[in-house]
């Protein structure tokens, strides 16, 4: 095959799993309802279940939901029948993927489950098979062909399945009310988890402070900006900021005027300069500072007073830009 026709081949997988996104979008019910209903009431966890390409669906559906505060565990059918159904408790409610709803082992299993008292639901390619019919609620996974050229290997509906798993963990966490802090809570040793819990406060730098009075002169604000990273905040007696001198202010001031040195930083001083507010989150500091090109930037109290200094490469190192 030539480039162009490798190129093609791809574009066509993918055209072909849009519209079959798109064709799951439509034949989306009052079903969904009951379905995200039915987990939000249960009072156990959710158990996900299914073999094959199914199977591995299953398992990163669980995963999203365990991972958006809805806890649940993949289930293998198979082994299931080997003493796995011991962690199965009256409580829980299960997710049963099947591309054909005829499984063998997904029967196997429904039947079982439903014999312990479990709600079920089904993600199932054909609204009249067995699964669909004898779970509690069914979502129709339904797909008019594989991307396969064979229409063999599942492909556009293993993306159906996996978009319904989706679909029912958002809108479980938005049901629930799960906000980005929990987010966070359950994923503390990600780059996700910290660029949501990391305080601008915990990044900055505080005392010694590169402070300065407005009556300092530039001379003196010039040992300021070297032993201080090239920033120097002009404060008034009870700490408050009115302004902040840069390296790249001064050295564009002396371009125009030889005796810069003897004036006093408040007469050059940027009197209105952007900051940060302690307890602000460190990834939104970072964003403001990078769009506007800010290497240095003063953290405040409430009240005006000056917190610290936050760097740009500090957020960095961090890890929350």
């Amino acid at each position: 095959m030539t480039p162009e026709q490798i190129i093609e081949r791809g574009r066509r997988v993918v055209r072909l799993e849009r519209e079959a996104l798109a064709t799951v979008e439509e034949r989306l019910d009052a079903s969904f309802a009951r379905a995200v209903a039915l987990i939000a009431e249960a009072t156990g966890r959710v158990i996900v279940a299914g073999v094959g390409k199914s199977g591995l669906i299953g398992r990163k559906i669980a995963a999203t939901l365990t991972s958006t505060g809805t806890p649940a565990y993949f289930l293998h059918p198979v082994e299931s029948a080997h003493g796995d159904l011991g962690i199965v408790g009256t409580g829980d409610v299960a997710i049963l993927l099947s591309k054909s709803g005829e499984s063998d082992e997904m029967l196997v299993l429904l039947e079982q489950l439903q014999g312990l008292g479990v709600r079920t639901i089904a993600i199932a390619g054909e609204r009249t098979s067995a699964l669909s019919r004898l779970c509690d609620v069914a979502l129709d996974a339904w797909v008019r062909e594989e991307a396969c050229p064979h229409d063999l290997a599942p492909t556009t509906s293993t993306t159906a399945a996996l978009a319904l798993g989706d679909a029912l963990a958002v809108a479980l966490l938005e049901h629930k009310g799960f906000r980005r802090e929990d987010f966070a809570r359950l994923h503390p040793g990600g780059a996700l988890g910290r660029r949501l819990i990391t305080r601008v406060d915990e990044v900055m730098l505080g005392d010694p402070l590169p402070i300065l009075p407005p009556a300092a002169t530039v001379r003196q604000a010039v040992v300021v900006l070297a032993e201080q990273r090239g920033i120097a905040l002009v404060v008034d007696d009870a700490r408050k900021l009115l302004g902040l001198l840069t390296a790249g202010d001064l050295t564009r001031l002396m371009e125009h005027d030889a005796n810069v040195l003897a004036q006093p930083v408040e007469q050059i001083m940027t009197r209105a300069p952007r900051t940060a507010q302690a307890g602000e989150l460190a990834s939104a500091v970072a964003f403001r500072m990078e769009t506007h090109g800010i290497m240095a930037m003063p953290v405040l109290h409430d009240d005006g007073r000056v917190a610290g200094v936050v760097h740009l490469h500090d957020l960095l190192r961090a890890r929350v830009a």
